[in-house]
């Protein structure tokens, strides 16, 4: 067994050997070979450096990236939206009258295939005041049921009906009474007196007073921040007082329409603050302003609807006129 362990230990050995003594330029003579290089292999181990690693510092970091920065959002902005005036077409000939009924004279007719500006509706919803067709300028009363609105009429001022007019008579002559013959009779004497006659005194009937009014354009005015409004003067020129108004303005060039409703009368009185007045007695004048425009209407053509009432709150005895003016 001892041997056996000797044989495998020099068989190793001799291959070294073999393999050293094999190698070109390497010195075979040197017995001393394979110690010295046995020793210089340790050497060079003993020697070597060992390679700096890397230090580990923990996860790495993701890489910045850009940041936008904040801006500020800038304010919406809105544009205006300018409503048209509606308008009114019919499907069979309608009469316009100066309010609702038949009761009232007949000023116009809206015809088919014609088209009106309506500015006004009645409080029931059965009528609309439209622009005379045949009368510029003017306004009156068109019954609607055989017309055709297009528009948002809910923007639209409610009109009170004014006054019903009174019905005239036309006088009629007496019949002329026929004297019958009779037969002759003698005359007889007879006294005779003269009697004068007597005439009874009949009631005069008391005048109700009739309300009535003009309007004419007056100016326009304008304050920063305000607009521009225009001015109409009135003049009560009926025998009752106005309490309350009713102002709707229209421009005709780009269909936009202002309304208005008080129970006073203000005049804006340009920059230095409003002028009122609590009401418009008889024989007055007073100047009241529209609702603002948020543009200078100058050079358009505008129209006032003008709606005075003997109650407030647009109510009792109305009386509705019409003016054109280009301010």
């Amino acid at each position: 067994m001892l041997k056996t362990f000797l044989t495998r230990l020099l068989v190793p050995v001799l291959l070294i050997v073999t393999q050293a003594c094999a190698a070109p330029g390497v010195p075979t003579s040197d017995p001393d070979f394979i110690n010295t290089a046995i020793a210089q292999t340790s050497a060079a181990a003993l020697t070597q450096t060992a390679r700096v690693g890397i230090p580990i510092t923990g996860p790495e970091s993701p890489t910045p990236t850009a940041t936008r920065p904040l801006t500020a959002t800038p304010f919406p902005t809105f544009t205006p939206v300018i409503i048209g005036t509606p308008q009114i077409r019919v499907s069979v000939d309608t009469n316009c009258r100066t309010g609702p009924g038949e009761v009232y004279p007949r000023v116009g007719a809206l015809q088919v295939g014609e088209v009106a500006e309506v500015v006004g509706r009645s409080a029931n919803g059965e009528y609309w005041i439209i622009r005379n067709p045949d009368r510029p300028g003017e306004s009156c009363w068109l019954w609607g049921r055989f017309a055709t609105l297009t528009g948002i009429p809910s923007l639209l001022p409610m009109f009170t009906p004014p006054p019903t007019p009174t019905p005239t008579r036309t006088p009629r002559p007496l019949p002329t009474a026929t004297r019958t013959s009779t037969p002759s009779r003698t005359p007889t004497a007879t006294h005779t007196s003269t009697t004068t006659p007597t005439f009874t005194p009949t009631a005069t009937a008391t005048s109700t007073p009739t309300p009535n009014f003009s309007a004419s354009f007056s100016g326009m005015e304008n304050c920063t921040g305000t607009g521009w409004w225009v001015d109409i003067e009135l003049t009560n020129t009926g025998g009752i007082t106005f309490e309350s108004i009713s102002l709707a303005v229209s421009d005709t060039t780009n269909s936009t329409v202002l309304t208005l409703a008080s129970d006073d009368f203000i005049n804006m009185n340009g920059c230095t603050g409003p002028d009122t007045g609590a009401n418009l007695p008889p024989a007055t004048t007073q100047i009241v302003s529209s609702s603002a425009f948020m543009y200078d209407p100058a050079g358009n053509n505008l129209l006032a609807m003008i709606s005075l009432c003997s109650n407030t709150g647009q109510s009792g005895t109305c009386i509705t006129q019409a003016i054109n003016f280009t301010p």
